[in-house]
């Protein structure tokens, strides 16, 4: 008789990703028993591209995985080797933290903090397969022959999926280099129904820095006070590395087109559809003929190593007219490198076959995260991963399921992009993707998740204490700037310093503030009521008065926001019903119909963001349903 070395688990993780390792996180925290398959152990988390976590609208997303109590966040304070806040030349909607990390040091800090977390357990092997008996998910089968069950599995096997890589000519399979590719897994999903399509991807070559006469490039520190991301008591680095700033040249480009006979892009030979906002370098001069130079950044890849990245770069020509181009790049005349780029194409499962809890419509208690879904860079796929893990568990105990709502977070925006709209290239969140997003600023996060995490218990009581601290510190601040008026003397020697127009008469300290030149750092120096106040009830933290100044300045836009989100979500609790056949209403357009047949949207707000659903078809739906 076979015998069983596993038990049976309440949720197993497939792949150990940045989805993976968020998704098992989150499941074993709540309580669940995880079991966690990786084809190698030794790559936990990997950062399998760029060295860096966060950037325009991604850093907002890391914020909110911390504000729930996911890792990502930690694990980026405690490796980062250079800390930079974007756009802090637009309004605080737009401003999005970026860390550069320790490659090595991200793996091995992630890997140690699961290996701390109690209901998790490790497996290494390759998952071949998914078990489903009476139309439900029961478990996993491995390469090594095991039958592993669980009441949930959840699928997170970013690009291995029956991966490629492509250099030049040659081709082989392959997850990442040196790594085996996935196999059996999508016939497996294919054969019980799901629709799978193919997606490519790119990296650039390594570089020994050593090589590099980093006097011709233009340097590019991190910021002089560097922030973070968690809201726990993680630290900012006390010093930093620099990243540097490059540009290609009309040689550079000449060279890299005289590969594109050989390009497998240009040839054909990749089919998979690549990121749009992250193209290769061949892509960009092809697609941006007429622009003589592309920005590149050079990156290190940790603290003590000398390899670095070549943000930009990615490609997938021969290796030869790679290192040519390379060496016409100022600084890298005498270049070494230690690999050339790639592209690798992969499977993954087009995301109009999921629900909002990321659970598949098609096979119940299995849920996919990450690239699978046609997704790409760490932030997305933790996202996914942290919701994939915390709806697994909440359905296994007969809970209601966390559904964010597009009002709430940038994770909501994120999956309610994907299961409404599909994706025919690879997603990556942006600002622009956001309607609500003075909303959901990256100083907030915690304010506006950190509730809710904490009522499904996956934040502790210290964090939630630490949150309503911060948020009665700001009520606190904004009542005394709305109660308090100006010493008119001390203010307008203030006034003065900054050029800002003198005062005739006593106002309020909050009036004060909304002029643009004032900030509250300038306020606190102008006004010592202010000060001795904030001095007397301990609210100096910048965190706490960077949050106030934010409120006060935007706070007829916020209430703007917050009233045309109010009014949207009539729509979002208007329900549907389920598996309702579309057909049978003929006053909707037949692209309406064949739309919601296929999609199924759960209310009448995810149904008007169909594409090809009009907003006469959604008032045929209010009608039916008597609104």
């Amino acid at each position: 008789m076979k015998q069983n070395i596993f038990k049976k688990y309440d949720v197993i993780v497939v792949g150990a990703g940045h989805a993976g390792c968020e998704a098992a996180a989150a499941a074993a925290n709540l309580g669940s028993s995880v079991l966690l398959v990786t084809m190698n152990m030794m790559n936990i988390a990997q950062m399998s591209c760029n060295p860096a976590m966060g950037g325009i609208a991604k850093g907002q997303i890391v914020r909110e995985i911390d504000a729930l109590g996911g890792y990502s966040g930690i694990v980026s304070d405690r490796s980062m080797i250079q800390f930079r806040m974007l756009n802090k030349s637009k309004g605080p909607a737009m401003w999005s933290p970026r860390t550069q990390n320790d490659r090595m040091l991200f793996s091995t800090i992630y890997r140690e903090i699961l290996e701390k977390t109690n209901n998790l357990d490790f497996w290494q092997d390759m998952v071949t397969g998914i078990l489903v008996e009476k139309e439900q998910v029961i478990g996993v089968r491995t390469s090594m022959g095991h039958e592993i069950f669980a009441q949930s599995v959840i699928l997170t096997n970013g690009t291995f999926l029956n991966g490629i890589i492509h250099i030049g000519n040659k081709k082989f399979g392959g997850g990442r280099m040196g790594e085996t590719a996935s196999t059996g897994l999508t016939a497996s999903l294919n054969e019980l129904g799901f629709e799978s399509a193919r997606m490519k991807t790119g990296t650039p070559v390594r570089i020994d820095g050593r090589s590099v006469d980093f006097g011709k490039l233009e340097e590019q520190k991190g910021d002089e006070k560097p922030g973070k991301f968690s809201y726990t008591d993680t630290q900012p680095p006390k010093k930093q590395r620099s990243c540097y700033l490059l540009f290609t040249s009309p040689e550079v480009h000449d060279i890299l087109r005289s590969g594109f006979d050989e390009s497998p892009m240009f040839q054909g030979r990749i089919k998979g559809i690549g990121p749009r906002y992250c193209p290769s370098i061949e892509d960009k001069i092809d697609r941006f003929a007429d622009k003589e130079k592309h920005q590149l950044f050079l990156e290190p890849e940790g603290w003590n190593t000398v390899e670095y990245y070549l943000n930009g770069f990615s490609s997938s020509l021969a290796g030869h007219i790679q290192y040519k181009a390379l060496t016409k790049l100022p600084g890298f005349e005498n270049a070494k490198i230690f690999r050339p780029g790639y592209a690798i194409e992969y499977d993954y499962f087009p995301p109009l076959q999921l629900k909002y809890t990321l659970e598949t419509k098609l096979v119940p208690n299995l849920y996919f995260a990450g690239q699978i879904n046609g997704t790409t860079g760490y932030e997305e796929a933790a996202a996914q991963g942290i919701m994939a893990g915390i709806n697994a568990h909440l359905k296994n105990n007969q809970k209601e399921p966390l559904i964010l709502s597009r009002s709430e977070a940038y994770i909501g925006v994120l999956i309610d992009d994907l299961i409404t709209k599909g994706v025919d290239e690879p997603y990556r969140m942006f600002t622009s993707r956001a309607e609500y997003r003075i909303l959901l600023r990256q100083d907030n996060a915690d304010l506006r998740l950190s509730p809710i995490a904490y009522r499904i218990g996956l934040i502790s009581d210290e964090r939630i204490k630490k949150m309503e601290e911060k948020k009665n510190g700001i009520e606190k601040i904004k009542q005394f700037l709305a109660d308090t008026s100006i010493d008119l003397d001390e203010m307008n020697r203030l006034l003065d310093q900054v050029n800002s127009a003198k005062l005739k008469q006593k106002i309020k300290l909050k009036n004060i503030l909304l002029r643009p030149e004032i900030g509250i750092q300038n306020l606190i120096r102008g006004s010592n009521a202010l000060r001795n106040f904030l001095e007397q009830e301990e609210l100096m933290k910048e965190e706490i008065l960077e949050e106030t100044e934010i409120l006060v300045k935007y706070q007829g836009y916020i209430d703007k926001q917050k009233d045309l989100a109010n009014k949207f979500r009539r729509l979002e609790d208007i329900q549907l019903k389920e598996n309702f056949d579309y057909h049978t209403l003929k006053s909707l357009s037949y692209e309406a119909r064949e739309k919601l047949n296929k999609i199924q949207p759960k209310t009448i707000g995810q149904a008007s963001r169909i594409s090809g659903v009009s907003p006469s078809d959604i008032s045929v739906l209010t009608v039916f349903l008597g609104r």
